[in-house]
């Protein structure tokens, strides 16, 4: 079931000025977000629904306070504005959650800010080429869901309903806002602090293998949007490695340290800090076989790439369904000139970029950017039909891949993966955006110049707030405070690549092989096992976001088949017809005819129901 169209020249303009300088400035904005999440925890969030509200609120206030002299915020307006936000937050994704840390990390090499912003708009832009190119191959024709698009359209149309109290969420959501302000700076200013755990592990303090309670908002809030189901792995990994391997090691003398310390207490604290580094080559290996495992899962969407051309009359009664299906199909499409010429300078960009700041042959290069649009291609693909985004194995495949070709540059295999993840994830994001907008009847060039400007504005943004927040990358990342976790995995695969299995700690490659193991036995598990028997499946953007604003997200989009996929005639007006919520109390000012059935309000209630 798929949600039709609706005509978008009842909902008001949509390309304005007011919508991309809003969608960028919040996306710079955003991506200081983006990139601190993905400095510490690994991962960066996708910021759309946050853009789509912030963006609101703005414009509502603006109109209250300026009265008739602002012109209303129309649902297409907020389109744009979410579009080209999620393209400027998601920089981090670009390459300044992993990979250029890594680099800098290997090779002690520091971009300036404007080269750093050139070679992030850069990675962009091959996504945005790639996604630009297929989207009426897996938006109109093979009609693939792209959930989390869904989603958004669900947020777009509920908080521009009339009758759905979207002030008091945004409220909430700005005080949950202030908190994290306050928080973060007492904890800078030292009055909140990570409460260590008491008691010891064979011996080892608690203290020591970094057990605590860390009560700041940000890891907390993460929590809530990633779900239970994550929060508790990542649990269960963390009392496995360090509750139980490091002790093993550190007892059994299985790790050293070249020089130890005369200080018991210190000495203990360089075992555990060796013992971190063995783990690292385990936990490497687990997400990169997993993800590996994950990729091979995807087979028929791999297949579905190469599959044979159809007949002249089977593609010509499919293409006059899918223009009958696309309300923008006389107006508003891509200009083919514009990939003629777009594509072939974002490949020239990308090659000479990596020719000049990293020294990367420009054969090499070339085939980096060739092998980028085919993984793009594979990535979007699995987005579409079951909205797991694999642009990280994407980037694990690429490293393995130039591990292989270059198996003694590091920047190489750094920089080429870059590309690769990169642009997998940029092309994903604006598919999930154009599924969106094709939902609304909003125009792809308009999207499109919308995720152009937000790229640009969040590479320039962002790579000056990463070197704000890291000027000497090699004695602050991979701390306490910024563990880097994505840069740790990349720079791990690619020094293997560089120094060779022999450069391992002592049974790391044992440790390797095991993890390698238990990766494909869960990941097929996980695929196989019969789901559990709850009913509720929500989709997958609802629970990241849920936390924030739970009445925005209905019940009905938690449902097995949620009511909004359902076909429906296209409806002209503003408010289209939402499915009913058993939460929210009937309005029956709307039905002027019927008496209210509390007997509080009406005595005859009772008995006039009878």
């Amino acid at each position: 079931m798929h949600a039709q169209p609706t005509q978008s020249p009842h909902l008001g303009p949509q390309l304005t000025l007011r919508a991309v300088i809003t969608g960028a400035v919040l996306g710079a904005v955003l991506s200081a977000c983006s990139i601190y999440v993905g400095l510490k925890l690994g991962f960066t969030p996708n910021m759309s629904m946050v853009a789509a509200l912030l963006g609101f609120a703005f414009w509502k206030t603006a109109a209250a306070a300026g009265g008739r002299s602002v012109r209303n915020w129309t649902i297409l307006e907020n389109n744009i504005n979410q579009t080209a936000c999620s393209a400027g937050a998601s920089v981090a994704s670009a390459g300044l959650a992993a990979p250029i840390p890594a680099l800098a990390l290997l090779t002690g090499q520091t971009l300036p800010w404007y080269t750093l912003a050139a070679w992030l708009f850069s990675v962009m832009l091959i996504g945005i080429g790639v996604a630009v190119a297929v989207r009426r191959q897996m938006i109109v024709v093979d009609r693939l869901p792209f959930a989390a698009g869904v989603a958004s359209v669900e947020l777009l149309r509920q908080i521009h309903d009339r009758t759905t109290n979207t002030i008091a969420q945004l409220y909430n959501f700005l005080a949950g806002g202030a908190i994290g302000i306050g928080t973060t700076i007492a904890a800078h200013f030292k009055y909140i602090a990570t409460w260590a755990l008491p008691g010891s592990i064979a011996g080892l303090p608690l203290r020591s293998l970094t057990f605590g309670f860390n009560p700041m908002p940000l890891l907390i809030g993460i929590g809530g949007l990633v779900g239970i189901r994550i929060c508790t792995s990542i649990l269960l990994g963390a009392v496995i490695a360090f509750g139980v391997l490091a002790p093993i090691l550190i007892n059994n003398g299985l790790v050293s340290v070249p020089k130890l310390n005369a200080d018991p207490a210190l000495a203990q604290r360089q075992l555990i800090g060796a013992a971190r580094q063995w783990l690292l080559w385990p936990g490497v290996t687990l997400m990169v076989v997993a993800s590996l495992t994950s990729v091979a899962f995807g087979w028929r969407a791999i297949l579905h790439l190469f599959a044979p051309p159809r007949t002249n009359n089977e593609q010509s009664n499919n293409d006059d369904a899918a223009d009958a299906s696309d309300t923008n199909a006389a107006s508003g499409t891509i200009p083919r000139v514009w990939l003629a010429l777009g594509a072939p300078a974002a490949l020239i960009l990308s090659v000479a970029l990596q020719v000049y700041l990293f020294h990367i042959t420009w054969p090499i290069a070339l085939f980096a950017v060739l092998i980028t649009v085919a993984l793009a291609l594979v990535t979007a693909r699995m987005a579409g039909e079951t909205s797991i985004s694999l642009s990280g194995p994407m980037g694990k495949i690429t490293q393995l891949l130039f591990g292989a070709i270059t198996p003694h540059s590091p920047t190489a295999n750094l920089m080429a993966a870059n590309v690769s993840g990169g642009a997998a994830s940029q092309c994903a994001d604006l598919l999930q955006d154009l599924k969106s907008g094709h939902i609304l009847g909003a125009h792809p060039r308009a999207q499109t110049i919308a995720q152009i400007a937000g790229a640009f504005a969040g590479a320039i943004a962002g790579s000056f707030i990463y070197l704000a927040l890291i000027p000497n990358p090699q004695e602050m990342l991979l701390s306490a405070e910024w563990p880097a976790p994505g840069a740790a995995a990349w720079k791990a695969v690619a020094e293997l690549f560089q120094d060779g299995f022999d450069a391992l700690p002592q049974y790391a490659s044992t440790g390797m092989l095991i993890a390698a193991v238990v990766a494909v036995a869960l990941t097929i598990s996980e695929r196989t096992l019969p789901p559990p028997r709850a009913q509720i499946r929500p989709l997958p953007s609802q629970p990241r976001y849920g936390v924030y604003y739970p009445r925005l997200v209905r019940p009905a989009i938690l449902r097995r088949r949620p009511a909004r996929l359902a076909p429906h005639a296209p409806r002209p007006h503003l408010r289209p017809h939402l499915p009913p919520d058993p939460l929210r109390r009937p309005d029956h000012r709307r039905h002027p005819n019927r008496r209210s059935p509390n007997p509080l309000r009406n005595p005859d209630a009772v008995s006039h129901e009878k």
